[in-house]
């Protein structure tokens, strides 16, 4: 069982990813857990299934999954004003073809999950620069939205969406309305109620040696860049909602099992964040848009029944995958930023419905391989 499925994975070493690990659970069950490769070239250490993996925007599901509990004990709406919560957002500025002017519309908090703020994903501009020297680098989460708000959003609220640091933005509104560091409310709320004991938010320097090595690829392999999280992580007390998890494929698989049995969100809330958002305007610059919607912070059925899961992915090859319909949870880690296997990740879904739902969906994803990503294995 899963043959195919491992040989597609396996062909992830082929294409220069030193490692990966994979779990999927069907019906509350584990039926695979298949790993191969390296979490360390250079010793020769072979995946063991227990690395801490840095997991990039797989945090961002952890991030509005703690937003909206906030949300289902009515401490705020989703049309809400930003600046209702965080008065530095009253007056924003905005780019436009004429040069940067006062903004016209309000950011509203649904715009942080919809990734429709206006923010950009520069963690070096200018003003957050000044935060780190500020703060002689310490950057706590609350504090470096302060200076974010004074750099000019892109365009106006609402108007597109753009991947951005919305949700590093919903993290510090989680401390904000919960009164509690971003990490300490996750960890309650999240971490401790699923059991997931070695994922965080905020490492202590004492456990940086507890990071699998991390890899970026450059010129066509695998070069070790240290175990710190790359360029997300702009100070020492700074907790990225976007970025800023760190976790195991066993720990995030029970998160994602604790959302798929709604013991994290009820029902309605799962519902709610699942379901496609996006404006035909919005959409033109929506990354997926010919597979999928985009919800509270997960891609998301259109609508159209093509795909029927939700979830994410990580910029250092972490894939999730949540599927309610068919009880189905999936979570794929590897350490790679950069990965050539980024674009044909999210086929792991397909290979699974296709493994355990529907066998039609072989002959398909074969062609689209072939097709879409000059796949030279054949089946």
């Amino acid at each position: 069982m899963f043959e195919k499925l491992k040989k597609f994975c396996d062909s992830f070493l082929e294409l220069g990813v030193p490692g990966f690990d994979l779990a999927i659970y069907k019906d509350g069950e584990c039926v695979l857990r298949y790993m191969n490769g390296y979490s360390d070239i250079e010793k020769k250490i072979k995946i063991s299934g227990n690395e801490r993996y840095n997991i990039y925007s797989c945090s961002k599901v952890i991030t509005c999954t703690a937003a909206l509990q906030l949300w289902e004990k009515g401490l705020f709406s989703l049309d809400d004003k930003l600046s209702c919560y965080m008065p530095e957002f009253e007056e924003m500025t905005v780019k436009t073809n004429d040069g940067i002017k006062k903004a016209e519309k309000p950011i509203l908090i649904k715009h942080l999950f919809e990734m429709t703020a206006g923010f950009s994903y520069k963690c070096s501009s200018p003003h957050l620069i000044k935060a780190v020297e500020d703060t002689n680098g310490k950057c706590p989460t609350r504090e470096v939205m302060k200076y974010l708000a004074k750099e000019p959003l892109l365009f106006e609220p609402g108007y597109r969406w753009e991947y951005s640091l919305c949700h590093d933005v919903l993290a510090a509104l989680v401390e904000v309305i919960s009164g509690e560091k971003f990490e300490d409310y996750v960890k309650k709320n999240i971490f401790d109620i699923v059991g997931m004991k070695d994922s965080t938010f905020m490492l202590p320097d004492t456990e940086l040696d507890t990071i699998a090595p991390q890899y970026r690829f450059e010129d066509g392999k695998a070069v070790n860049i240290g175990k710190p999280i790359a360029y997300y992580k702009m100070g020492t007390e700074y907790a990225s909602g976007g970025a800023g998890g760190i976790s195991t494929v066993d720990d995030y698989i029970k998160f994602l099992e604790g959302l798929r049995t709604y013991k994290l969100l009820k029902p309605e809330t799962v519902k709610l964040m699942t379901r496609d958002r996006l404006t035909d305007e919005q959409k033109v610059t929506y990354w997926v848009k010919d597979s999928y919607g985009y919800g509270l912070g997960v891609r998301c059925p259109k609508g159209d029944e093509m795909y029927g899961d939700f979830g994410w992915g990580g910029a250092a090859g972490a894939f999730l995958a949540i599927d309610v319909q068919n009880a189905i949870s999936i979570y794929f880690a590897k350490h790679l930023l950069s990965s050539p296997a980024q674009g044909i990740r999210s086929l792991l879904y397909r290979f699974v419905i296709a493994e355990l739902i529907d066998n039609s969906e072989f002959e398909r994803l074969y062609e689209d391989l072939k097709d879409l990503y000059d796949y030279k294995l054949t089946y």
